[in-house]
């Protein structure tokens, strides 16, 4: 059996509007200003529309988006955003979490848990708002689905899981393991201590960590840091050929970057079954180097 999913993340949808008078947040208006000075030269929303076109002619069982899909957290770009997001397909084939610009500030909240909804609720569950973590199981994946994205203070943006949240996945970790299921876990911030600055990074890491070495997964996808990553996790309850679970970050989807590491991509992971164990391979399309062309990149050791 083989499973393959699409790993989109990170499009940061442009432009961002200016705030007005009753957006008006300290924060925002640093993003705003932080986005006209970088983000707006390198997010191209042509490319972005060719990487989901060649995505689409992909035909992956099941698309993941790992968050970033707005800027300043304003209600015109949610709205925005659920646009973009029906154009990667069906709702049931397409998973969605969070980033720390979704969360931007305490206001954007509740839109960011009605917007996603469709795509951000387990199997079974009302589509009335999001919820994390999620369960949801195709065929033998079973896709579990982390928020990290909170509100923060300007200059920061860290993430969290919380305990609550963590002692959640871990029993939905137990449970799709005993049953066989490959367990595909998806979050924006990278959920290993030490590989972002400390205003960057997940703040419970560690415990993250302890809980995929105590009950296993057998990859995770996420955002955040914008460039192409491959690293791991040790766990001996991973049902993976190897041993060890694959941690994948994938590019911006909309950086017209130079960098190799940067430039827009997205990943294709597959799942084979191999008697008890699951062998996890991945591949990269997006921006050719030195072209403005959409095509393979390269296979990612996983």
């Amino acid at each position: 059996m083989s499973f393959v999913i699409a790993h989109i993340t990170d499009p940061h949808l442009s432009p961002a509007p200016m705030p007005g008078f009753a957006d008006l947040r300290l924060k925002r208006v640093m993003g705003f200003i932080n986005w006209k000075r970088g983000r707006e030269r390198l997010n191209d929303m042509g490319l972005l529309k060719r990487l989901v076109e060649d995505l689409r002619t992909q035909r992956p069982d099941h698309v993941a988006v790992t968050g970033d899909l707005v800027n300043i957290g304003m209600p015109i770009e949610f709205h925005r955003a659920a646009l973009w997001m029906e154009t990667l397909g069906e709702p049931s084939d397409v998973s969605f979490v969070p980033g720390n610009h979704d969360a931007y500030v305490r206001a954007s909240m509740p839109l960011l848990a009605t917007t996603f909804a469709p795509w951000a609720t387990g199997d079974g569950a009302p589509e009335s708002r999001a919820t994390y973590p999620y369960l949801r199981v195709r065929g033998e994946i079973a896709i579990i689905g982390l928020s990290s994205a909170v509100p923060t203070a300007p200059l920061m943006a860290t993430g969290r899981l919380g305990k609550r949240q963590l002692e959640a996945f871990a029993e939905l970790l137990r449970q799709t393991g005993a049953k066989g299921f490959a367990r595909v876990v998806l979050i924006h911030h990278p959920p290993l201590a030490g590989v972002t600055p400390p205003l960057r990074g997940l703040s419970d890491a560690p415990a993250f960590e302890r809980v995929i070495r105590d009950f296993g997964a057998e990859a995770i996808l996420h955002g955040h840091i914008h460039r192409q990553a491959v690293r791991s996790l040790p766990s001996r309850a991973a049902r993976t050929v190897g041993g060890a679970v694959p941690v994948l970050s994938a590019p911006s989807a909309a950086a017209a970057a130079s960098h190799p590491r940067y430039r827009a991509a997205y990943h294709l992971v597959r799942l084979d079954r191999e008697g008890e164990l699951w062998r996890i391979g991945a591949r990269s399309r997006g921006l050719t180097p030195q072209s403005q062309a959409i095509g393979e990149r390269e296979a990612l050791g996983v």
